[in-house]
């Protein structure tokens, strides 16, 4: 079941680099990509001295969620190394919703948010971020976990 935790709202995201690895997965395989992921990412930028400034997330590129983006957001452009990428988050307006509850009810955020994209005349642009306050190794109960989803759309001020 989900649990609102603040309601849909519209945004503006900043500028925001980032240190991630892209890949495709399916979606009964996320797990065992994602965490790896962060891992390597994290060793990557330890070896550096150079700590994320936010939680991790994952961008996705259209709704099959199996082509992504894992990362985490960073002070300054870096250099790659492999299939470790330097990137951003572009600055956007977004259709936002902080999630609280298990993974398996994200289903039913994006369906509320597809709704409230309709109803507000916005139109996605393709990409959707989900940020993770916390993973299933920081909570006792799967319906502690924290995610925030973030839809970018079209905007034309920002333009």
């Amino acid at each position: 079941m989900t649990q609102q935790v603040l309601p849909i709202e519209v945004t503006v995201q900043d500028y925001q680099p980032t240190m991630s690895i892209r890949t495709r997965s399916s979606v009964e395989k996320l797990p065992e990509v994602i965490g790896p992921a962060y891992e390597r990412i994290l060793s990557y930028l330890a070896e550096m001295d150079i700590t994320p400034t936010g939680p991790p997330f994952v961008a996705y590129y259209g709704m099959d969620l199996q082509d992504l983006d894992v990362g985490f957001p960073v002070e300054d452009l870096l250099p790659g190394e492999g299939d470790l990428c330097p990137g951003e988050i572009e600055k956007s307006t977004v259709v936002s919703f902080m999630h609280k509850g298990p993974y398996e009810g994200l289903h039913e955020v994006y369906s509320a948010m597809a709704t409230f994209l309709e109803e507000k005349g916005l139109q996605a642009k393709g990409v959707s971020y989900e940020v993770y306050y916390n993973g299933p190794n920081d909570v006792q109960s799967s319906e502690e976990l924290l995610t925030k989803i973030l839809l970018p759309v079209y905007d034309k001020t920002l333009e």
